[in-house]
C-alpha cells in the first residue's frame, strides 16, 4: 500500500520528536506530521521556555540519543533546590550530594532541545518527517478490515494522505483533532497565568533553583547560562496586564519585592511572555488505533516543573509497549496493546496531576491553619531524611515501575541514534 507506515506521530514538538527518536532502530516505520515549519517562533520545540529536566528524564533523553546532541553550554545542572513559603517560617532544601546524584535536575532551554532533536531526526533511519503538513481527518480503510487508519492531510501536503496502523497524537494542549475524536476530558482553569522572563542577579546563582510560594501562586527561579535566572512567575489573571505593561525598572522592583533578597539584587531583565494556566486531562487517552500523549493528554500546573517530564515518561512507556508488541508480532494498534500502555501510565499521571493541583490549592490559601500545616510539612521534609527521599525520588522520575528507557536500556540491541 502506497504511503503506508506503522506509526504516525501527529505533532513534531518535544514529546512527538522524543517518541520518534525512541522508536528509531526498532524496525517500526514512523512518520512525524508537524503543521508548523521548524525553526519558527510558533514551532513548539522552539519556544522560550526553560525546562527543568529531572534525572530520570535525562536518562531517557540520553538513552534515545538526544542528550548528546544538546549544546553543553546551554545545560545548567541544578545542584540545590530551595523551597519556601513567602513570609512564613517553612522551607526545604534539596541538595544533590545528599541524594547521591550529579544534580537534582538540569535547566535546559526548550529551544536548544528542539534544535538538538531536529538535528537528530534528520539522521535517523525509519523516521520520515512531513513538515509542514496538517491532519484534516481520519478514516478507516474501506476494505472493512480496520487494520489501518487513513490520515487525510492538508491540500498543500505531498502526499495528501498516509495509511498507518497507529496514530499517536502529541500535538500539545487543546488538540483540535482530539476534540473532534470525542475524547472525554476533565479540567478547569486556575484563573492564574505565568509570566516568563529572565533576570541577571548581582551575584552567582551557584546552581541553585528556587520555588517560593506566594498568595498569588508559585514564583520559581531556575539557574540558567551566563549567570541568569529564568523566572516563572505565577500571578492572578487580573494582575497580568499591569505586570506586562510596566517598564523594566518597575517590573524588577515588583519581582524583587515578591521574591526577596536571597539571590541578591536583580539587575537586568529580559523580555516578558505570558500564558494562562489550567488543568486538563483526557480520561481515557486510548482508542482502537489511536493514543494521546504528552500535553495533549494531560496539561498540568507548571509548579515543580513536572509537565515535560511527565510527557517523557509517556514516551518511554509507549515506546516499550509498542516495541514489545511488534516483537511478539501483535497488532500495535489493537486496543488490547494500547490498554496495556494506559494501565502502566494511569497511576503516575493521576498522582502527578493530584500532586501539582494540591500544591497550588494548599499554598495559595490564606487560612492560618493551612499556613501552619504547610510550613510544618516543609520543615519536616527538610529535617526528616526519609520524607525527603520519598519526595525527591518521585519528583526526579525514579520511583515506581521504570520502563527500560528510564533505566538507561535501549529498546533495540542496535543503536537508536547517530553515533
Amino acid at each position: 500500500m502506497e504511503n503506508q507506515y506503522d506509526i504516525a506521530i501527529v505533532g513534531g514538538g518535544l514529546v512527538g520528536a522524543s517518541l520518534a527518536c525512541a522508536l528509531a532502530g526498532t524496525d517500526l516505520r514512523v512518520v512525524v506530521i508537524e503543521a508548523v515549519p521548524r525553526k519558527t517562533q510558533s514551532q513548539p520545540g522552539y519556544d522560550d521556555r526553560v525546562l527543568a529536566i529531572a534525572p530520570g528524564s535525562r536518562r531517557i533523553l540520553d538513552t534515545i540519543g538526544s542528550w548528546r546532541e544538546i549544546d553543553a553550554k546551554s545545560v545548567v545542572p541544578i545542584k540545590t533546590i530551595h523551597i519556601s513559603d513567602r513570609g512564613k517560617f517553612g522551607f526545604t532544601r534539596l541538595q544533590h550530594n545528599k541524594h547521591g546524584v550529579e544534580a537534582m535536575g538540569y535547566a535546559v532551554p526548550a529551544r536548544e532541545l528542539g534544535v538538538a532533536m531536529g538535528r537528530q531526526l534528520q539522521q535517523l533511519d525509519g523516521v520520515t518527517m512531513m513538515c509542514p503538513a496538517e491532519v484534516t481527518g481520519l478514516a478507516r480503510e474501506k476494505d472493512g478490515s480496520e487494520k489501518f487508519v487513513e490520515i487525510k492531510l492538508s491540500e498543500n501536503s505531498d502526499p495528501g494522505k498516509v495509511c498507518v496502523s497507529l496514530v499517536v497524537f502529541a500535538d500539545g494542549a487543546d488538540s483540535a483533532m482530539c476534540r473532534s475524536l470525542n475524547f472525554e476530558t476533565v479540567g478547569y482553569k486556575y484563573n492564574q497565568s505565568v509570566i516568563l522572563t529572565t533576570v541577571t542577579p548581582d551575584r552567582s546563582h551557584n546552581n541553585t533553583a528556587y520555588e517560593r510560594f506566594t498568595d498569588t501562586g508559585p514564583l520559581a527561579l531556575l539557574p540558567s547560562s551566563n549567570n541568569r535566572y529564568t523566572v516563572v512567575w505565577t500571578a492572578l489573571d487580573e494582575q497580568v496586564p499591569e505586570l506586562l505593561q510596566c517598564n523594566d525598572d518597575e517590573f524588577l522592583q515588583r519581582l524583587q519585592y515578591r521574591f526577596g533578597d536571597r539571590v541578591g539584587e536583580m539587575c537586568k531583565l529580559g523580555g516578558r511572555k505570558t500564558y494562562p494556566l489550567s488543568f486538563v486531562k483526557v480520561k481515557h487517552p486510548v482508542k482502537n488505533r489511536i493514543v494521546v500523549v504528552g500535553n495533549a493528554a494531560h496539561t498540568i500546573h507548571p509548579v515543580a516543573g513536572q509537565g515535560f517530564n511527565l510527557g517523557l515518561r509517556d514516551v518511554a512507556t509507549l515506546a516499550e509497549v509498542l516495541f514489545d508488541a511488534h516483537a511478539q508480532e501483535l497488532d500495535i494498534g489493537d486496543i488490547d496493546v494500547l490498554d496495556r500502555y494506559w494501565r502502566l501510565r494511569r497511576r503516575d499521571i493521576d498522582r502527578v496531576g493530584r500532586f501539582t493541583d494540591v500544591l497550588i490549592r494548599l499554598f495559595s490559601n490564606d487560612s492560618l491553619f493551612l499556613s501552619l500545616a504547610r510550613d510544618a510539612a516543609l520543615l519536616s521534609v527538610d529535617l526528616i531524611p526519609p520524607a525527603q527521599r520519598f519526595l525527591v525520588k518521585r519528583t526526579m522520575g525514579l520511583a515506581g515501575r521504570l520502563p527500560r528507557l528510564s533505566r538507561g536500556l535501549p529498546l533495540a540491541s542496535i543503536s537508536q541514534g547517530p553515533g
